[in-house]
């Protein structure tokens, strides 16, 4: 296999694991392309991204950035807060008046679940979906991933417990379709008002114990709380949260074995995730953050050579 099955990524639900695998082949091999001195490859030089995004980040925003100067294309940022979606402008038509200047993918992250969705289906171009509300976040699942397999081998059979605010995130959705797909046994914990109704039927476990869940475990991706998607109160305090599901490095030596942690970032530090635990020999998370670009540039390419 050569192509992806879809000419948009807007999650990972939508992907097969043979389009996962063929991302995660074509990531590695742009992995030693950003390590060369270097870095560049003419890939795209023939197309124009737009980078459009109703949402803050720093993280993604700049993983995909460079991920298209790496491969050469054009590239132009987009944010909401200066533009004319203010002045009350429609989605698509804010996104058909960037197209009109002869743009060939556009790059979204916005606050509406399904928002890429929409736009696919009413504008002429490749999306990528950089996460869409509570939805998903699929290319940060991906090199999630990447840098499990990187670390630990092939995923099938392996253990992933993604721990914290799952009601919030689309990041542990996304992982979670990614690491089925691919042979990984997944688990879910934290408090049980931050996990959703019925997660059990997307076939993972459930543990309230941060203990158990680490004991079980070969990888621990911890979440952040999301205190800006959060109407009522979830627990009674950030420092009680911290006291019972925060991670640091007296808990880890409590294991009888050695596990990978990870982070989407940002971190709260001291929340979740201990410093002693964050910069530690345990933690991936930088290696995450190198292995998001080498993942970007892959489906930009690959997306690239489905259009029309």
């Amino acid at each position: 296999m050569s192509q992806l099955s879809t000419r948009h990524l807007l999650g990972i639900k939508n992907l097969t694991p043979e389009d996962i695998h063929l991302i995660l082949e074509t990531a590695a091999n742009f992995k030693e392309v950003i390590n060369r001195p270097i870095k560049k490859v003419p890939s795209l030089r023939d197309i124009t991204i737009a980078n459009v995004f109703f949402e803050n980040s720093t993280r993604t925003r700049l993983s995909f950035e460079l991920a298209e100067k790496r491969l050469s294309a054009d590239v132009i940022n987009f944010s909401s807060s200066n533009s004319s979606v203010k002045k009350g402008e429609s989605l698509v038509d804010t996104v058909n008046n960037i197209l009109s200047m002869k743009v060939d993918m556009v790059v979204m992250r916005h606050s509406s679940p399904g928002a890429p969705h929409f736009l696919s289906r009413n504008v002429n171009a490749n999306i990528v979906n950089a996460g869409d509300g509570t939805h998903e976040h699929p290319t940060q699942a991906l090199l999630d991933s990447f840098s499990i397999q990187e670390k630990l081998g092939d995923l099938a059979g392996k253990k992933v417990a993604i721990i914290g605010d799952i009601l919030h995130s689309r990041v542990a959705l996304s992982n979670i379709f990614c690491l089925k797909k691919l042979g990984a046994e997944v688990m879910v914990c934290g408090p049980i008002t931050l996990l959703p109704k019925h997660i059990e039927s997307l076939g993972v476990k459930v543990e309230l114990d941060v203990k158990k869940a680490l004991q079980w475990c070969d990888v621990a991706n911890v979440l952040r709380i999301q205190l800006e998607r959060q109407q009522i109160k979830y627990f009674p305090s950030l420092r009680e949260y911290s006291l019972y599901y925060g991670i640091n490095k007296k808990l880890l030596e409590q294991l009888d074995k050695e596990i990978v942690i990870m982070h989407p970032g940002p971190i709260n530090r001291g929340v979740e995730l201990a410093s002693d635990v964050a910069g530690s020999e345990h933690s991936i998370i930088l290696e995450q953050v190198q292995n998001g670009v080498a993942v970007r540039m892959a489906v930009l390419y690959l997306l690239a050579g489905s259009r029309n």
